[in-house]
Formats: structure tokens, sequence, C-alpha cells
């Protein structure tokens, strides 16, 4: 792996050595640097060389010519390979930079390895001390070494502009000026930066200093990041790039968890909260695919269940005309809060405001009113109908909590604020269901002609988002507002990019029929997708890869709807026709001899 697009080797001087420490010994009885030992057995020497034994017997005499031949051969596997060098290299420096100074001189005395070219030994030397002539007159010698011809002025700008500062911080305003003027200016480079530096100049004191110009002051702080940025214009061959085996652990262990299909936890970019022997392996025992609780409390189909932004609810909404909501406490148990009741229709979609206060309750096709509740109260603010005839079954939030938008397949479309007062409304659009977007004014709505499109409601402009070949039955937005999942009729679910609006990826395995199902994304950083089924599963799938990776049974009708809490990736709930609510969480703990057991959850990975 090189850094920066730079070729390795660029000089011989940088290669190892392949003197006596890396090839040919000739004395015997004594301990080589490159690990071959010379003995004597009963006279006669003994050389060892991986594992191949030579003797000085009289038979040795008859294959001399064989003997010289191997020691050939085996010279040339004592050369070392560039990627051996580039590993002796990097733990020269992992080495060095824990102060194992010592150790690194006889790392590379023992490999005949070179840790940098010794001009850049001298520049490192000379920038960490302040000496700005002697790390300047440095450059000339690294020049022949550089790809870049504009490189060298790039590093030498880089120089005076810390002189320059440094100057400043010690009141030379006189030599900092004359570095201005005499020094940086005529580079005639990054001109707009030098008006900031003159800029500096003003500055009454150091701390004002520090602070406009964002630098951390003279010493070794700002110089070991200065010479972090002068390092990308030299070749990793010349100086490694800072930390580099670090770095490369880091990315080695960021993507094996980019590649667990079951990490649900968040992202630690530092390498002290792992272990560097082991591969990472999240246990699918981890991940919420286990029954922790089933919910009864609804006496008909339960069409959707949505958590809270926070979390911390719960809302189910059922066929029997009520909406329950419920508390999830500190064991990540439920506990039913409240009951809503009076929904005439059944309860087919819920939407929270974005700070919880507020939750608004849809009915199905025939349902002409929306109910606006106040959760912490369990009143009702609004109930809200524009005409008998409207058909009202899905609604989203501004962002601003203060308005909502709803309509129906026959042809409503409207925003309203919190009394139900109309705000704004749109002809002709047959809604299926709708999104607000984070920027307050965009509103998406896949309507009757299988397609999502974008509606705002300030300039009054829409446009075409989405075209799938069959009915969107739902869908649903990232927190970034950049991807949507679909639950296609006859198709499944899709994965759409909303920004280059193309098709990125189609999920296989669930069950989509002319059913509304509600799918979700979830899990830290939502990196996973769940969604409900005809087939009475529960389906779970890696954002990246279209096979499930887990199926999850026990319901016995359709699942309607996945709700992924947002605070606790390890939670989970589905709502079924069978009258049900499940929580899914990790498996419980149990004994080894037991664990065999858990047959809940299908793993698909293979």
């Amino acid at each position: 792996m090189q850094a920066n697009g730079a070729g390795q080797g660029q000089d011989s001087e940088l290669s190892c050595l392949n003197n006596t420490q890396n090839g040919d010994s000739t004395s015997t009885g004594g301990a080589h640097s490159n690990g071959l030992i010379a003995t004597t057995n009963n006279g006669n020497a003994v050389s060892t060389n991986n594992g191949i034994v030579s003797t000085g017997n009289s038979d040795a005499s008859n294959a001399s010519t064989s003997n010289s031949e191997q020691g050939s051969s085996m010279k040339k596997k004592k050369r070392l390979s560039q990627s051996e060098e580039d590993v002796i290299r990097l733990i020269g420096q992992h080495l060095h930079d824990l102060g194992l100074n010592q150790t690194v001189d006889l790392l590379m005395q023992e490999s005949g390895c070179r840790l940098e070219h010794p001009a850049a030994t001298k520049f490192r030397s000379h920038v960490m001390e302040g000496e700005w002539d002697k790390a300047e007159s440095d450059l000339n010698e690294l020049k022949a070494l550089m790809r870049s011809p504009g490189a060298v002025v790039r590093m030498k700008f880089l120089l005076l502009q810390q002189k320059y500062l440094e100057y400043l911080e010690d009141g030379k305003v006189l030599e900092a000026l004359q570095v201005l003027r005499a020094e940086l200016t005529p580079l005639k480079y990054n001109t707009e930066r030098i008006h900031v530096l003159s800029g500096y100049l003003m500055c009454s004191h150091a701390e004002d200093l520090r602070a406009k110009a964002e630098w951390e002051g003279k010493g070794t702080a700002s110089r070991t990041k200065l010479l972090d940025k002068l390092q990308t214009y030299l070749p990793p061959s010349v100086m490694l790039p800072p930390r580099r085996l670090q770095t490369l652990l880091r990315q080695a262990v960021e993507l094996q968890r980019e590649r667990c299909l079951y990490h649900n936890t968040k992202l630690d970019s530092s390498l002290g909260s792992v272990s560097l022997l082991l591969d990472h392996v999240c246990s699918r025992k981890q991940f919420p695919c286990y029954t922790q609780q089933i919910l009864t409390e609804h006496c008909n189909e339960v069409w959707f269940c949505k958590f809270s932004n926070d979390g911390t609810k719960l809302a189910t909404g059922s066929k029997d005309t009520t909406v329950i909501v419920w508390q999830v406490d500190a064991t990540q148990q439920l506990k039913q809060l409240k009951t809503l009741e009076g929904h005439a229709y059944g309860v087919s979609y819920l939407a929270w405001s974005p700070d919880d206060t507020y939750l608004i309750a849809c009915g199905p096709d025939d349902c002409s009113e929306l109910w606006l509740w106040n959760v912490q109260t369990g009143e009702l603010r609004t109930k809200m109908t524009q005409s008998h005839e409207d058909s009202l079954t899905s609604v989203a939030w501004n962002p601003d909590g203060k308005r909502f938008v709803t309509g129906g397949q026959r042809g409503q479309f409207y925003q309203c604020d919190l009394d139900g007062n109309l705000l704004d409304s749109w002809e002709g659009v047959r809604v299926q269901c709708l999104w607000c977007l984070g920027d307050g004014r965009s509103v998406l709505a896949s309507d009757t002609h299988q397609r999502i499109r974008g509606y705002n409601f300030e300039d009054l402009t829409d446009r075409n988002i989405v075209q799938e070949d069959h009915p969107i039955m739902s869908f649903t937005v990232s927190k970034n507002g950049r991807l949507a999942l679909l639950n296609v009729a006859t198709q499944g679910v899709h994965l759409w990019d909303l920004q280059d609006r193309v098709l990125v990826r189609k999920y296989q395995g669930v069950t989509q029929g002319f059913y509304t199902i509600h799918s979700c994304f979830g899990g830290h950083n939502e990196d996973f997708i769940a969604s409900g089924s005809e087939d009475h599963k529960v389906y779970i799938w890696h954002k990246r890869s279209e096979l499930p990776i887990a199926e999850l049974t026990g319901h016995t009708r359709t699942v309607n709807c996945v709700s992924w809490n947002p605070a606790l990736p390890g939670l989970m709930a589905s709502a079924s026709d069978d009258g049900t609510v499940r929580i899914w969480g990790p498996a419980p703990f149990l004994d080894p001899q037991d664990s065999e057991g858990l047959n809940e959850c299908c793993s698909m990975d293979s």
C-alpha cells in the first residue's frame, strides 16, 4: 500500500543493503544477523540455512557442485523483497515513535534497511528544531528526489509560514515583516494566503495570534503538524507518511467492521478499543433477531408501529380503532403507557412530531379524518377533516414541527398547521405515501402513477424523482435524505438514491403482493434494512447485500410494519395481522448447551 501515489524505491540508497548482514557469511562458529548459524560437527563444518544442512564429510566433495548451486539459490532467497523492506521500515517508524531508538538502530543495522533518506532525516531534525534556513537548504537536496517540480515551492511556503508565525509570536515584528516581504511574497504562490498572513501583524498578543491563525503556537505540536504536511510532497521511499503502520492497522480494522454483516455498534476508530490479534467478528446472537416480548393488548389486526424519534416510546395502531403508546424502560422492556381511542375506521399510519410531543394518526382508504394527539397529556388536540369525500391515509411532519402534510388516493394533498387549518393544497395528486425532506420546503409523495415526485409548496414546483414499473405501496427515507426504501407491489423492497435518481439495489426474499407493508432503515449508521412480509416473516438485510442476513419467524399472519429503534440499535418492533406486536432484541443469556436451541432467527449468511 502506497501513499500519495508515489513510487517506492526511487533511490537505490533506500533499498536494503544486501551485504553480509543480508547475504553471505564466510566465518564459522558465529551467529550472524540474518539468523544463519555456523558450527562444527566432529571437526566438519556444518552450515544450516532454512533447514538445509551440509556437512564436511568425504561424501560432500562428490556434491560440491550441487552445494554450490544450492548456495547460489539460497542467496537469492535471502534478498528482501520490496514488501519485506516496507514492513521493516513501518515497524522501525512505529518503534521510533515509541522512543525505542536503540531498537530501531539495531533493526536497521541487522536488516540492512534505511528508515528514511539521510536528507529527509536532516530535514526532519532542522524543522523540529526550528532551524529554518538549514531546513530550506535541505529542500535543495530533496528536490532531486521529488516527482513534482512545484512541490518545492509549496514546501518552502509552508516552512516560511511557520517561520513567520513564530517570529510574530516572539514579538519580532520586523523579522516577521522581512520574511513576509522578502521571502514569502517573491514565491508568487498562494497570494490570498499571504494577504491573510499579513493581517496577523495586527494581533495585539500571542493568544490573539494563535486564535486567529488557528495555530498551536511555537513548539513541538505545530512543528509536528507542519512535518506531516511537508511529508505529503515527498515520496514514501524518501520519508514515510506519519504513523503509517497505525494508519494501515486502523484501515484493516475498519474494513473488517464494514464487511461484518452483523456489526451493529458504534464504530470506534481508535486501535486501543480492539485486539489486533483476532479478526473482527460479530455474533448473530448480538443482533436483534430474537423475540424479547410479545405485546397482545390489541384485539384485532395491528397495521402500524413506530418508535418515537428519541427511542423512548413506541406507538402502535390497529384495526381495533385504538392507538397504544408504550414506554421503553431501562431494561428495554415495553410497558403500556396510554391508549388513544375513537378512530372509527382503525389506524393504518402514525407519525411522531420532531420533538415527540404530538402523534398524528390516519386511517385506511375510506377514512376522511385525521387525529392529532398530545402524547404527554393523552388529549386530542385536533380532529381534522376537510370533506367527507376525502381519503387521508398518509401524513408527514415538516421539520419545524409546526406544520404537516397529508393526503390520500382520492386526490387530496394538503399542508396544515397544528390546529388543522389548511395552509396550502395541491390539486389532483393521488397520494399513497408522504415524506418531508430536511430542507423544510420539499415534500416527497408516491402516487398512483408508480412514481415518487418532489413537491415544493413555496414556489409550487414539482419534479419526478423515482419511476417504478409497479405500484409503490409505501416508502421511507434515510436520516440524511439521500436514500429511499420502497415497498413495491409484487417486486419487494427497492433502494433508490434520491440525489442521483438511480435504483441502487433490489432486496431478495420478501413476499410483497398488494398489501401495504412498511419497511425501515435501522441499526447504527442505518446500515440495515428490515421489512415485513406476506409470508409472516420479518426480513433483515445489510444495506450492501441483496440477500437477507436474517429471517425472523414467530408471527402467524402478514407482518405489516417494522420499526427499528433510532436510539437503541438492538431493539426492533414488528406489527402483524395476527394481532400482536413483537419486540426483537439480542439473544438472552443462555448456557452454551442451550444456545443451540435458539432457532427463531434463521441466518442467511453463508
